[in-house]
């Protein structure tokens, strides 16, 4: 009784019968401790906190056909999802490399994968940009097999000290390494009218670039910091005050998905980063080699699909995805997360 009296003094207490904010979600947040409250919001189609859930898993295996004692890398560790699976298909034969830049989230997902009995022996985690897939391949020979995942993990999202979501206050930063870099409050304060309603257009096309980008320099003119992701809303909300009321809620709700997404892409360099990648990978694949890219944003993917034609055309990739492959309607239905993504993929010939 005394060990169940203190373990009550220690939740964090909340309002209303359900916690609402990130760190009231206690339970969420222990998956090993409260695995049947963790299963009834996956159940629900929501994503609990501080976890992420991986995406077309089961048409990514099927292309990569990963076979015990091959080499592969997942580009982009993230939760470990994926990497997960991957281990799994190569049964302790072999080895897979895995990249991330995230110092934050990392550590916890290599403590999660050493626990489920995954360690040096089978498994070489780096926090390194996958720009540098070069480099790995010094290390690891050529690979088998090649995973990126190109979106931004639920448990980064969700996060409000991250800083990537207008949903909830929090410092208006959206580095994927907070420890490198200038934050996307710092961003604004150095860019031009003309150059921000660019980088809307070109990262996020957003339709209403032109007033959005006039009212956030009006405001850092006036000598206003955006400093939170709240504030930055706030200016897009008010920039758009000229939308039909019809539908003015959900397209400034979309206007600010595309904004945040468009400084998102621009302080992490992820467009010339996810370029500089796809020119170095065909040199580290093996004869044969297999590499699935899934993307969620439109200028990924067309980089991507670029990309994979050009080669296959210079006869370096022997096929290639001929068509986009799409997440099927049940895991739509079941994770929301998942409509937006995009799945190709290439062989070395």
């Amino acid at each position: 009784m005394d060990n169940q009296e203190q373990k009550h003094k220690r939740r964090i207490r909340y309002k209303g019968t359900h916690p609402k904010t990130y760190k009231e979600k206690y339970k969420e947040l222990q998956p090993e401790k409260y695995a049947d409250t963790v299963e009834k919001v996956i159940q629900k189609g929501s994503t609990p906190a501080g976890m992420h859930r991986s995406i077309c898993v089961k048409e990514i295996l099927e292309f990569l056909q990963i076979t015990p004692g091959q080499t592969g890398l997942d580009a982009t560790l993230g939760y470990g999802g994926h990497t997960l699976e991957m281990l799994k298909c190569l049964n302790s034969k072999g080895h897979l490399f895995a990249l991330d830049v995230d110092p934050v989230e990392l550590p916890r997902t290599r403590e999660r994968l050493e626990r489920l009995g995954y360690g040096s022996e089978i498994l070489t985690i780096k926090q390194m940009n996958f720009s540098n897939i070069d480099q790995v391949a010094l290390e690891s020979g050529p690979l088998n097999f090649v995973l990126a995942d190109l979106g931004v993990s639920s448990m980064q999202i969700d996060n409000p000290d991250r800083g990537f979501s207008f949903k909830i206050e929090g410092p208006l930063d959206l580095r994927l390494n907070p420890e490198k870099g200038i934050s996307a409050s710092e961003r604004l304060k150095t860019i031009s009218q003309e150059e921000l309603e660019g980088m809307l257009l070109e990262n996020a096309d957003e339709p209403n670039a032109e007033a959005i980008a006039r009212a956030i320099i009006s405001e850092i003119k006036k000598g206003k910091d955006i400093s939170t992701t709240t504030q930055l809303q706030q200016i897009i909300k008010d920039a758009l005050k000229f939308l039909p009321e019809k539908n003015k809620n959900d397209e400034i709700k979309k206007a600010c998905q595309r904004c945040f997404q468009a400084l998102r892409i621009d302080v992490n360099s992820e467009f010339e980063v996810l370029y500089e990648f796809l020119e170095k990978l065909p040199a580290t694949l093996a004869e044969g080699g297999r590499v699935a890219i899934l993307s969620f944003h439109s200028g990924e993917d067309r980089l991507v699909k670029k990309s994979f034609q050009r080669f296959f055309r210079e006869g370096i990739y022997s096929e290639i995805a001929p068509n986009v492959i799409r997440p099927s309607a049940e895991e739509c239905n079941t994770n929301g997360r998942a409509r937006s993504a995009k799945l190709r993929w290439a062989i070395k010939a």
